[in-house]
Formats: C-alpha cells, sequence, structure tokens
C-alpha cells in the first residue's frame, strides 16, 4: 500500500473538520494593497484613552532599527489599536513556530503578513492552521497592527479556507527560473515570480490606455472579421483553415487594415481596431505568430497627423503605468520627450551606409558585399533589405522614419511633389520597429494597378498573390483622404515594462508542443 500523498491527507483533514476546502464566498475583502495604505491608522491608545501615532517605521533601517516593543513600554500603559480588515489570498511563505504562525498572504496587488495565534484564533482555527500548505488560498478577517518588529501584520481572529494547492510550489530561490517554462505554466509565473504580475497589469493599463486617447479623439472601435478569405493588408504569410459548411478555403488575418478602410468608404471617419493578428512566420524576441495590433485610420488625415497620434498614444500610456518620458529597456536609456525625432529614409540609408540612395547599379553591388542576393528583385526592394540589415539596428530613438520609396507600399499615397516618395513612416526605437503609417491611397485605379504589379512573380503561398477585388470596389465607390496608423502593442508593452521579449508579455504564447503533458501547447 502506497503512502497518502501528504496534501491530499490534509486534504481530507479539512473536509473531516467539516470545512469546504474549496471555498466559498468571502464577501467585503480588501486588497492587501489598500490595507497596507491603512498603516497610518494603527493607533497606540494610553490608559487615559489618548491615542499616539506610531514610529515611522517607513524610515526604519538595518543601520537604525525601531525596537517597537521599548518605544511602546516608554508610552506607557496601553495597547495598539487598529482597523477590522478581511484579507483572501494565497500562502507564499509560512514560519509556524509552536502556538504562533506567520504566514506572508498574496493577492494579486501584493503581499500582507498574517499573524495566528492560538490564544486569538480558537482551538478549532488552529487545528485548520496546521493543515496549511505553501499555496494554498486563505481568508482571513482580524486587525491591522505591528508585530514588535514593527512589521505590518493583520493579527488574526477568524480563519477560513479557500482551496488547497495539490502540487509542490516552485522553491523559494531555484523554482520557476526557466524562462520556457514560465511561459508554459503562467499561472506559476504570475504567483511565484516577482515582477510578472506587474507586467500584465501593466499590459492592461497600457491598452485600456491606447483605447482612452483614441476614443477622447472621436474614434469607433470596431470589430473586424479574424477569417477572411484573401490575407491582405500586409506582405505575410498566413494560416490556413477551411469552412465545412461553406465549402471555403479561409485564412487568418494578418493585418486589420482593409475593412477598416472598408468602412472609411461607408462614412465611418475615425475608426479603430484592437485585436489580434496571425502570421505564418518565425518566432522571436521580437515575433509571435500570433499578436496584437491598433489600427487606426482618420479621413481627411495624413501621415503626419498619424505621427502626432502616435506621441500621444504613447505619452499617455507612459503616464498610465506611472513614468516618466525617461525609461530604462535591457539597461538601454529611452527619451520620449515630445517631440519625436523624424528622418527621411533617404538621409538615413546615405548617413549609414554612405551610398548615394539613388544609385541603384552602386546599392546592388554593396548588397552583394553583405550577403544579399539583389537578381530579380526591384532597385527598391534591395534598398529596403539593406535599409533593414545596416540601418535599423542603428535607430535608438524614438525617430519616425519618413518618407520611403513608394514602389514598397503599394497602399500608401505618393507626395505631390515627387511621385517616387511614399507619405508613410515608422516609429524605431533601439532598432524595433514600434508603428507604421500612411497617408492612405483612396485612387482606385493607381491601387488596381500596384497591386497587379506587386502580384507579379509572387508564390502561391504569399498573401500579395492575389487581388482583393472587393476592397477595389469598395475604393471606386469613393474612400475619402485618409491617415492610417498600425502599432505593435505586444512590443510597445515590451518596451514599457522593460521586458526582454515579446514572450515575457504575452500571457500565453505559443511554444511547442509536450507529448509528456497531455498534446500540443
Amino acid at each position: 500500500m502506497t503512502e497518502q500523498d501528504p496534501r491530499l491527507a490534509k486534504l481530507e483533514k479539512i473536509a473531516d473538520m467539516g470545512r469546504d476546502p474549496w471555498g466559498h464566498h468571502f464577501p467585503d475583502r480588501t486588497w492587501n494593497r489598500d490595507v497596507r495604505a491603512q498603516a497610518d491608522s494603527v493607533k497606540y491608545k494610553l490608559a487615559d484613552g489618548s491615542e499616539v501615532a506610531l514610529p515611522d517605521f517607513d524610515a526604519a533601517s538595518e543601520a537604525s532599527p525601531i525596537d517597537y516593543r521599548a518605544w511602546k513600554k516608554e508610552q506607557g500603559d496601553g495597547e495598539e489599536i487598529g482597523p477590522n480588515v478581511r484579507v483572501a489570498g494565497r500562502i507564499v511563505l509560512m514560519r509556524p513556530t509552536g502556538k504562533l504562525v506567520f504566514i506572508k498572504l498574496r493577492d494579486w496587488t501584493g503581499d500582507i503578513q498574517i499573524f495566528i495565534g492560538k490564544a486569538q484564533v480558537g482551538e478549532a482555527d488552529f487545528e485548520l492552521a496546521g493543515n496549511f500548505d505553501l499555496g494554498d488560498w486563505l481568508a482571513v478577517e482580524g486587525r491591522l497592527g505591528r508585530t514588535n518588529t514593527g512589521e505590518l501584520t493583520v493579527f488574526a481572529a477568524d480563519l477560513h479556507f479557500m482551496g488547497k494547492m495539490l502540487e509542490q510550489p516552485p522553491e523559494k530561490y531555484y523554482g520557476l527560473q526557466n524562462s520556457e517554462m514560465r511561459q508554459r505554466r503562467r499561472y506559476l509565473d504570475l504567483a511565484y515570480n516577482e515582477g510578472s504580475m506587474d507586467t500584465f497589469l501593466s499590459r492592461t493599463k497600457i491598452v485600456q490606455s491606447v483605447r482612452n486617447t483614441l476614443n477622447a479623439r472621436d474614434y469607433c472601435e470596431i470589430e473586424g472579421p479574424t477569417l477572411h478569405t484573401i490575407a491582405g493588408g500586409a506582405a505575410a504569410r498566413p494560416f490556413k483553415t477551411h469552412h465545412n459548411t461553406l465549402d471555403m478555403p479561409l485564412v487568418m488575418r494578418i493585418a486589420l487594415e482593409l475593412h477598416l478602410k472598408r468602412l472609411l468608404v461607408g462614412g465611418m471617419e475615425r475608426v479603430y481596431e484592437l485585436g489580434r493578428v496571425y502570421r505564418n512566420e518565425g518566432i522571436s524576441p521580437r515575433h509571435n505568430p500570433e499578436f496584437t495590433m491598433m489600427e487606426a485610420y482618420q479621413a481627411f488625415g495624413n501621415y503626419e497627423v498619424m505621427m502626432e497620434l502616435t506621441e500621444q498614444i504613447i505619452l499617455d500610456a507612459l503616464k498610465a503605468t506611472g513614468q516618466e518620458y525617461q525609461v530604462t529597456w535591457n539597461e538601454k536609456p529611452i527619451d520620449f520627450t515630445p517631440p519625436f525625432q523624424r528622418r527621411t529614409y533617404n538621409d538615413l540609408f546615405q548617413q549609414h551606409t554612405g551610398l548615394d540612395p539613388t544609385d541603384a547599379d552602386a546599392i546592388a553591388k554593396y548588397a552583394s558585399g553583405i550577403g544579399i542576393d539583389p537578381a530579380g528583385k526591384h532597385p527598391d526592394v534591395v534598398k529596403s533589405e539593406v535599409f533593414e540589415e545596416k540601418v535599423e539596428d542603428h535607430l535608438v530613438g524614438p525617430v519616425f522614419v519618413i518618407d520611403y520609396p513608394a514602389s514598397i507600399c503599394p497602399l500608401t499615397k505618393r507626395k505631390t511633389s515627387d511621385p517616387s516618395v511614399a507619405e508613410r513612416f515608422e516609429l524605431f526605437i533601439h532598432g524595433m520597429e514600434i508603428a507604421n503609417a500612411y497617408t492612405e491611397l483612396n485612387d482606385p485605379l493607381l491601387q488596381e494597378e500596384l497591386f497587379r504589379t506587386q502580384l507579379e512573380g509572387q508564390s502561391d503561398e504569399d498573401s500579395m498573390a492575389k487581388m482583393d477585388t472587393d476592397f477595389v470596389l469598395a475604393l471606386r465607390h469613393g474612400m475619402p483622404p485618409a491617415g492610417g496608423l498600425g502599432i505593435g502593442i505586444d512590443r510597445l508593452v515590451m518596451l514599457l515594462t522593460d521586458s526582454r521579449s515579446i514572450r515575457d508579455v504575452v500571457l500565453f504564447p505559443l511554444l511547442r508542443s509536450q507529448s509528456s503533458e497531455g498534446g500540443a501547447q
């Protein structure tokens, strides 16, 4: 007969005591953050009824500790008083010492210490405490006060068991450190790794801030389809699927653009969508097959309007996360003081390659020298590949790279003064593209011509291998001139939370399957 798992044995003991081992409704609880904010309400009441403020424990240090027991003795006869509170969370540290148990209780706002004394909670609750394990869920009612060492503590009067953890939690110092395991078991990462919860709560604030900025400017949020008949709006390989009832092939969307622009045709003058897009491409610290994009379109705007909007979105997100203009990412400084720098594509190309940006032959020769094969490619495509290889990594930013070669921007309006240049920008920060924006092309005749040109020589796997004739038809019904913007939300969150990888800011990134855990993850 095998020995029973000790956690299961404790689970049975709790049930035998007449307690529900899986918890119950616990109303009127206060988050630990808000309990800690009540620290000043803890007072020392003297025998004559007067109240004395406690020492400034926040100012104490190892070099200058506060002996709270001695301080109380100096005040004379009296007692500590504090508000009654109700808290709940997970047990992340437990120190039983005879008839006392000290617990660190964690909720999603932080930690609070719990003092459980047999004399204070009674025999039954103290017996219950003897069946607690690290990782269990607990709710406590009690008085907020200070221990003799000055630690802010809830002195328990009643205990309510809320759920048993049947697995062993990670070790305190050597537990969940492997990055893939943290991503695969995100629930443990959130529960036990310091800073993980803060990152994802900051993500929520950033996403909400983006919405708030756009809503304040009268943009309307919409929901476009995620299943498309044709992958459009970007150059990327889509995920393919099939609709059984209609017996038709479909793809997961690779961009939000073309349906939002249809709405401009319909007269919705300011629209945006914040949602997932899917690209069947590689995985890297900056790429995940599914990621979150925000795309916004404003009738009668242009790419300069979108630059100002981009700045405001980022500055508002900084404010939402309690940060100033100066932040650090991967130990590199970023200064978001507006206005952001603006540099033309050609100027940057010449600065970092030493080449005349209009000399196609010299660029092709240079490309061959750095391992880029120019054969069969449009000169501007070769130039773009050189730019990606030799320029982008040097863009510390934030810098708006403006005025791209028109031939590589099929959805963008050309400059009136120079049709070879497209009114497009990309925002770069430490070599990473954060935003992409255009003055949108609204000429249906030119759009169809550019689509046909782009289709030449494309493989069936390429997203641009089929023309979206329905979109061209929509343009023929008249789209107002407009500015359009796309921001990679995951990358923005990376920068504003000082995260190294996109998978550190996506709650459940795509990972290789683990057959031992029941198949694909």
